[in-house]
């Protein structure tokens, strides 16, 4: 491909937009332009990287012997209805009528869908197990998009659904696709975790979360280095120690504490630290009020909080609220005598001794409070983060957390949509039997910015040989030399002939322009055709490395070929 026919341009400058390395590179390197907020235009060179990835996933899919289909992105609500999904599944769902008033929705997730498709087709056990699978554009209304692709109204995705005749076999299943997301994500250079995740809104029983390194991620992974341990801080267990356990239970005081309200007021006061203190907040889930106890120097896990009462509404208490169920003004809540729904003691507090809570009335706390002695929870349980140093839920070593970009997600759904649907299959004996589900997916422009996070320097994208646009880039030094021109020709057209992607930069440009260009685009190969061709050698060089070395000519194709198999091997 020659650049001078070719459709691409360039930003010097960084749009004001652009948070993150890959939404800045992404924009300025010509691979995508904004269309609206959250919305993308992918351009030549974008759109051959998605190719890339997308066949990656394609080879390993079909690997394992799952089939790709192609579902509508226009979804009726009748089936959402039927899963209770349609009004649940929140703001982000695009929803709109047809002219006849029947209501549909534009996909974020298909799980209605494909079971839909199964239950009109497989009536018995002698037709499962199979796995199907799909590349297709995804929408949510993102109520803040931000990061470019990272948090976008509109995504490419790849999602896959199992199907089997019981747990064992979607064991298989699941380990099939684990596997296969192991080596897509392998091919595609990235350094992943696999991690523990909660199954949030999709339902079922395990999931597994790849996610990538990247201080620009939008969630934590909590790890340990001395037993590989790895999960989702929403999903991660705390391990809880006895709190000051050498204290002897004391007396209980309400002690006057006027216009002293938060933690940092609160330790001052008292001349202690946070982990003295029990805060007491107020939450309204689905309608009820539930006060929530912790440390005081923890945070609330609100997906722990939401998975413990099953909740679809969970929000912070209005101020009205917090003063009609303590009879106080906020910053003196406490579990004395509250007047709630439901109390909740995270099962830290419950080993505390001697600690200072909120009682209930404006201006007083008490101190040398002990849990089942001066009040006790209709719930103990773990609703807290886990935070760096505290034991490895599986050694007992101190963990570490870090940010990650999510690329993939594995679940075992079970029978949560084929019961709600009605998908069945006969078994051996003729009994009607639910089918089991897992579901699988893999954010196809998302994992193209988490390579760019992982691959740039400041001058910009270092593609992988795997995904890159084109393998190589010839650098034409200057244009008014027809010795360079035809050279660069030559080398050009046995590349494409061996079946190497190449680029021929012929340009009406300066060579500064060119090379700043070919390094912004992070074409891993760069050959430069300059006053050496007079010799008879031309220039070599890798993105990913600083020095460039001399080549023959007639040597130059066997050098390229060579590099871009050994990396590809």
């Amino acid at each position: 491909m020659k650049m001078s026919e070719m459709f691409f341009t360039t930003l010097r400058e960084t749009p004001s937009e652009a948070e993150i390395p890959s939404h800045q590179l992404m924009l300025r390197a010509g691979l995508m332009r904004k269309l609206a907020s959250g919305i993308y235009n992918y351009l030549p060179l974008g759109k051959r990287v998605l190719k890339k990835v997308e066949e990656i996933v394609r080879e390993e899919m079909d690997k394992t012997g799952a089939q790709e289909i192609l579902a509508s992105a226009l979804l009726p609500a009748e089936l959402w209805k039927e899963t209770g999904r349609w009004n649940v599944f929140g703001p982000e769902m695009f929803k709109l009528k047809d002219r006849n008033e029947r209501e549909f929705c534009l996909g974020p997730t298909h799980e209605e869908i494909f079971t839909d498709i199964v239950r009109n087709e497989i009536k018995s056990y002698k037709q499962l197990p199979f796995n199907l699978y799909q590349i297709q554009t995804k929408y949510r209304d993102e109520k803040r998009p931000r990061f470019g692709v990272m948090r976008s109204r509109e995504f490419i995705m790849k999602d896959a659904y199992s199907f089997d005749k019981n747990w064992d076999g979607l064991d298989i299943s699941y380990k099939k696709m684990y596997d296969a997301y192991c080596a897509i994500f392998d091919r595609c250079g990235l350094k992943y975790w696999v991690v523990d995740a909660d199954t949030g809104a999709m339902g079922g029983k395990d999931s597994n979360e790849f996610m990538v390194p990247s201080d620009v991620g939008e969630a934590e992974v909590v790890y340990c280095d001395e037993c590989g341990y790895a999960a989702n801080v929403e999903k991660a267990p705390c391990v809880n120690r006895a709190i000051h356990a050498e204290d002897v239970e004391k007396e209980i005081k309400k002690v006057a504490t006027p216009d002293v309200k938060t933690v940092d007021e609160l330790m001052h006061f008292f001349n202690t630290t946070a982990d003295r203190f029990v805060k007491t907040l107020i939450y309204s889930i689905d309608g009820k009020a539930v006060a929530v106890m912790l440390r005081g120097d923890r945070e609330v896990n609100i997906t722990k909080l939401q998975n413990l009462f099953k909740a679809s509404d969970i929000e912070m208490a209005d101020r009205n609220t917090v003063e009609s169920v303590t009879g106080a003004e906020v910053g003196f809540a406490g579990p004395i005598n509250i007047n709630v729904d439901v109390l909740v003691v995270d099962d830290e507090v419950a080993h505390m001794k001697n600690f200072i809570i909120g009682a209930n009335e404006t201006g007083y706390h008490y101190e040398n409070v002990n849990y089942g002695r001066d009040f006790k929870a209709d719930v103990v349980a773990d609703i807290r983060n886990i935070e760096v140093g505290e034991p490895c839920p599986k050694c007992g070593k101190p963990i570490n957390i870090a940010r990650g970009i999510e690329v993939g997600h594995i679940f075992k759904l079970g029978t949560k949509y084929t019961e709600a649907l009605g998908a069945t299959y006969l078994d051996e004996n003729g009994q009607e039997q639910p089918i089991i589900m897992g579901c699988y997916g893999i954010g196809i422009n998302r994992t193209v910015a988490a390579i760019i996070e992982q691959h740039h320097d400041d001058r910009g994208i270092i593609w992988p040989m795997s995904v890159t646009p084109y393998h190589v880039i010839i650098v034409v030094a200057s244009n008014y030399q027809p010795e360079q021109i035809q050279a660069a020709e030559k080398i050009h057209d046995e590349l494409a002939a061996r079946g190497i992607e190449v680029l021929l930069d012929d340009r009406d440009e300066r060579a500064g322009v060119k090379f700043n260009d070919a390094d912004l685009i992070g074409i891993p190969i760069r050959i430069t055709v300059g006053k050496k061709i007079s010799d008879g050698m031309v220039e070599f060089k890798r993105r990913d490395k600083a020095e460039s070395i001399d080549i023959p000519i007639n040597d130059i194709v066997n050098k390229v070929i060579d590099e871009i198999n050994r990396e590809l091997a």
